[in-house]
C-alpha cells in the first residue's frame, strides 16, 4: 500500500486476523479494528482511495488470464451469522470492480438435485475460472456449521466432510486459486439491533426473517461450531481470517485489503499483444 492510503495501517492486518495455533474466537472483540487506528471516517476515505488500485489488479488479472485453461483465480468465502455485512462486502468491495470479471454464488438449502449428491458437488461448479474473482456468499462450510448444530449429519460425517474440504481446497490452491476465507464476526448485541432496525423500516422488512431469531437462540452452538471449523480446515493453503464485524466499515476496509494484498502477491500483468502493433497501427490509418 502506498503512504496515502495506508496512514492508518499500523500493520499488516492479514497478521491479527488469520487464524493460527491456540485462536479462540471467545477472544476476539466484535468491535475492535485490528492494525488499524483510525475511525468511520478515515476508514471510509481510506475504502474509497483504494478502490483504483483494486480495479486495475483485477482488471489485468481478468485480461491476462480469463481465455487461459489454466492460471491465477481469487476465490473470497464470506461466512457470518446473519446481518454481519456479506451483502454489503459484496456491494462495497467486490461491487467496485468490473462486473464481468466477478463470479458470484449463494448457496442456500440445497435442492432435492442437489441432496442426491456429495455436498461438494454444487460447489465445484461455482469455482472460479482462471482469471476471474469468485465470490461464495455462504459456501460449503454451510453444510458442517448447520448439520452440525441443526444435527442434520452426524458427528462421522461431519468429520468425513472437513477432511474432504480439505482435500478440495487444497486441490484449488495446486491448480491456482487463491483462497481467503473469511468470517465476518458480529457480536449478538449487535446483530440484535440490526434486526430491529430491519423492522423500525419497511425498506428493511424485505430482509428480515423471523428464522433468523430461531438461529440466535443456538448462538453458543454456533460459536463451538466456528471454532471447530477453524481447527480443522485453517490450512497454509486455505486460512481462515476472523473480522471483527459491528464496525460495517472497518469489516470492509479489512477485506478489502485481504483481497488487495492476494492480488498483489498473483502481481497479474497486462498481456502482451499478440499481433504487430505498427501494422495494425498502419492498416488502421488507411481504413
Amino acid at each position: 500500500m502506498n503512504a496515502e492510503t495506508d496512514q492508518k495501517w499500523t500493520d499488516n492486518p492479514e497478521l491479527l486476523l488469520r487464524v493460527g495455533e491456540g485462536f479462540r474466537l471467545d477472544d476476539v472483540n466484535a468491535r475492535s479494528t485490528p492494525a488499524y487506528d483510525g475511525n468511520k471516517k478515515s476508514g471510509r476515505r481510506d475504502l474509497k482511495a483504494c478502490i483504483g488500485e483494486l480495479d486495475d489488479l483485477q482488471e489485468r488479472l481478468f485480461a491476462a488470464h480469463h481465455d487461459a485453461k489454466s492460471g491465477p483465480s481469487v476465490l473470497l468465502v464470506l461466512q457470518a451469522m446473519d446481518t454481519a455485512g456479506k451483502g454489503g462486502i459484496v456491494r462495497h468491495v467486490v461491487g467496485s470492480v468490473d462486473p464481468q470479471g466477478v463470479e458470484l454464488a449463494s448457496f442456500k438449502t440445497p435442492t432435492q438435485e442437489e441432496l442426491a449428491h456429495d455436498f461438494l458437488w454444487r460447489i465445484r461448479s461455482r469455482v472460479p475460472g482462471p482469471g476471474m474473482i469468485g465470490v461464495f456468499d455462504r459456501s460449503h462450510y454451510e453444510d458442517v456449521l448447520i448439520g452440525k448444530v441443526r444435527a442434520l449429519a452426524d458427528d462421522k460425517e461431519i468429520e468425513r466432510r472437513f477432511d474432504a474440504i480439505n482435500d478440495f481446497e487444497a486441490e484449488l490452491a495446486e491448480a491456482g486459486v487463491r483462497i481467503i476465507k473469511v468470517m465476518l464476526h458480529i457480536s449478538p448485541d449487535e446483530q440484535k439491533d440490526r434486526l430491529m432496525e430491519r423492522l423500525d423500516r419497511p425498506d428493511k422488512h424485505w430482509k428480515y426473517n423471523p428464522g433468523d431469531v430461531d438461529e440466535r437462540l443456538l448462538w453458543p452452538d454456533y460459536m463451538k461450531a466456528y471454532q471447530t471449523v477453524f481447527e480443522r480446515t485453517s490450512t497454509e493453503a486455505a486460512p481462515w481470517y476472523v473480522v471483527p464485524a459491528d464496525r460495517k466499515w472497518y469489516a470492509r476496509l479489512a477485506v478489502q485489503r485481504l483481497l488487495l494484498d492476494a492480488l498483489k502477491d498473483i502481481d497479474p500483468q497486462w498481456p502482451a499483444a499478440d499481433f504487430d502493433i505498427d501494422v495494425e497501427r498502419e492498416r488502421l490509418a488507411e481504413s
